[in-house]
């Protein structure tokens, strides 16, 4: 009587498990991003790119830049591309200076769900 107890325990747990993966990954996770998270670039980029593990809402999403001195970098409006529905490029009014920037981002995916993370990287 014990086992059939503990079977239907690990049935349920199991089944429970298999419907709640997938929730988890119903997020747009980022997946890599240029600059890279860390890297240290020699010249300033034009634009932010970044990947998401899904297709993401162009205007619900976007990322701010902050500076050196905690300054806040001016970036035009972000775009997906639209060959390529997981990544957002957002452009660069000007060229960066020396120093170690962090990127604060965010994004809502095409199925409702939203994301946000954060990572720095610097100009040489």
């Amino acid at each position: 009587m014990a086992s059939s107890v503990s079977s239907r325990r690990l049935a349920l747990l199991l089944l429970a498990a298999t419907f709640a993966t997938p929730a988890a990954w119903a997020h747009a996770h980022l997946t890599h991003q240029y600059p890279a998270a860390n890297a240290a670039v020699t010249a300033s980029p034009q634009a932010l790119t970044l990947n998401f593990s899904e297709g993401i809402e162009p205007g619900f999403s976007g990322a701010t830049i902050t500076g050196p001195q905690q300054e806040a970098i001016k970036m035009r409006p972000a775009k997906r591309n639209e060959q390529d529905k997981t990544q957002l490029i957002i452009p660069l009014e000007q060229p960066l200076k020396s120093g170690a920037y962090t990127v604060d981002w965010h994004v809502v995916s095409v199925d409702g769900h939203k994301t946000k993370g954060k990572y720095t990287f610097s100009v040489k």
